[in-house]
């Protein structure tokens, strides 16, 4: 057992439950079992498996499967429980779950001394028809087998293919489908279409500059400001920005990448203790995308921030359920950001967000923080905070 400093527990087999198996909820469950081997932890999720999400574009190259880790695995690897149920409580279920110290989940009575919610957040959507796909359906079907069944059943000919969002889930997809019909040998032709006037404009500029001079290399077609206004059969329906003037252009199909969503919130101090009525939960917590931090550390919603804030929140429960109760304030702040350009290319920043590298350099630091994640996954933490 690891030491953690500020913590002398109480000999006392901890109740945890972790409503949400995605990267803070992970990450806070091999946390726990570092610093308290026999805690009793239950997850509650109502998938079957954990979803390494931010892979999903590499299946085009890759099985689905490779990211994709079945919550019984887990199970047996941390010793752990896996309980398949939806969960969104609302402040009043909150504070009844902090008086009664139990839930009820699928008609089973849990008892627990602490709660960790980390339900992540929800996909922006839209109306879809049969030629339309979103993230959700990359999480089901691998993306070379979703291109492959529309474009085969579509006539001859050159087609287009439509994507929606140029944040930087939308532009990893992006390059992940260009190198993908280039090694295809498919005649299709692909856009993107983009609602302001640079791709990843919630970067540095060097992001925008990099990631539009390979797309201008590959033959993308860039509509800036452009809004999408739906996909029809083979045609999608654009609206300019500026002028309102609305067109449309072929289409055999759009992916829609939209960006997050969160439905609810969870807002906490910054130990994580989940606030009601600004008051907090004592023995409820809160981690990852549905969590907003009173604190001076990242909010953003990536996995990066999910992992540390879930790592973050499993030290605090044990301090607080030993003799000092002095918890550590979340701080973290990003220390870098890869996107992925195809296989063998990424933009990213390091250290300073001005500090903008690409290529090579890019490429190692995303395969670092890659690897790092996966060892956490096999109960080996090489986080150094």
């Amino acid at each position: 057992m690891a030491f953690l400093p500020f913590y002398i527990s109480r000999h006392k087999q901890l109740k945890i439950v972790i409503i949400g198996g995605g990267y803070a909820g992970i990450a806070a469950l091999v946390t726990f079992l570092r610093y308290m081997p026999d805690a009793d932890i239950t997850i509650i999720d109502p998938r079957s498996h954990h979803l390494k999400i931010t892979h999903l574009h590499e299946t085009f190259r890759y099985p689905l499967q490779d990211y994709l880790i079945p919550f019984p695995a887990l199970e047996r690897r941390f010793g752990c429980r896996h309980i398949h149920a939806a969960l969104i409580p609302e402040e009043e279920t909150l504070r009844q779950w902090q008086n009664d110290k139990f839930l009820v989940v699928n008609d089973e009575v849990l008892e627990f001394d602490y709660i960790l919610i980390t339900s992540g957040s929800a996909l922006a959507q839209m109306d879809k028809t049969e030629n339309i796909f979103d993230l959700y359906d990359f999480m089901t079907t691998p993306g070379s087998s979703l291109l492959d069944s529309r474009l085969d059943g579509l006539e001859n000919g050159r087609q287009f293919i439509s994507v929606i969002g140029g944040g930087a889930t939308g532009i990893q997809f992006l390059f992940e489908i260009a190198h993908f019909l280039r090694r295809r040998k498919i005649e299709a032709g692909l856009r993107l279409i983009h609602g302001v006037d640079r791709v990843l404009n919630q970067f540095p500029a060097g992001f925008s500059t990099y990631a539009q001079a390979l797309m201008s290399d590959l033959n993308i077609d860039f509509y800036p400001n452009t809004y999408y206004r739906g996909q029809e059969t083979d045609s999608i329906f654009l609206e300019e920005n500026e002028t309102g003037r609305k067109f449309n252009l072929p289409s055999a199909m759009s992916l829609l990448f939209l960006g997050k969503k969160s439905e609810t919130i969870f807002l906490a101090n910054a130990f994580g203790q989940t606030m009601v009525e600004h008051k907090p939960l004592q023995n409820i917590f809160t981690a990852g995308d549905c969590s907003v931090y009173q604190s001076f550390g990242s909010d953003t919603l990536t996995a990066q921030s999910a992992v540390r804030k879930g790592k973050l929140v499993a030290r605090n429960i044990l301090r607080h359920s030993g003799s000092f109760k002095l918890l550590e304030p979340y701080l973290h702040r990003d220390l870098g950001y890869v996107i992925s350009l195809g296989p063998a290319d990424a933009v990213g920043w390091l250290a300073l967000e001005g500090n903008v590298v690409g290529g090579m350099p890019a490429m190692m630091i995303k395969e670092l923080v890659e690897a790092q994640y996966d060892l956490l996954l096999t109960g080996i933490d090489t986080y150094l905070i």
